[in-house]
């Protein structure tokens, strides 16, 4: 599989608490407590898999804003 020069992920706040993300091109899912937690996720989700460990990709995050 040719590595992307990019990921992209959508977090979003989880009904149940804490906040989940997805890959918006590839089928990548995590999630995690806090927002800190989720990037750590998000980047060894990655890692795993595109089998990166020699060398990151890239991670570009967008959230998703509540209306107000």
């Amino acid at each position: 599989m040719e590595k992307p020069r990019i990921v992209q992920f959508i977090i979003e706040k989880a009904e149940e608490g804490g906040y989940y993300a997805k890959a918006t091109l590839f089928p990548i899912f995590t999630q995690g407590e806090t927002l800190d937690e989720v990037a750590r996720n998000i980047q060894e989700a990655v890692d795993v898999h595109f089998d990166s460990s020699n060398k990151k990709i890239p991670v570009l995050v967008n959230f998703e804003l509540p209306v107000i």
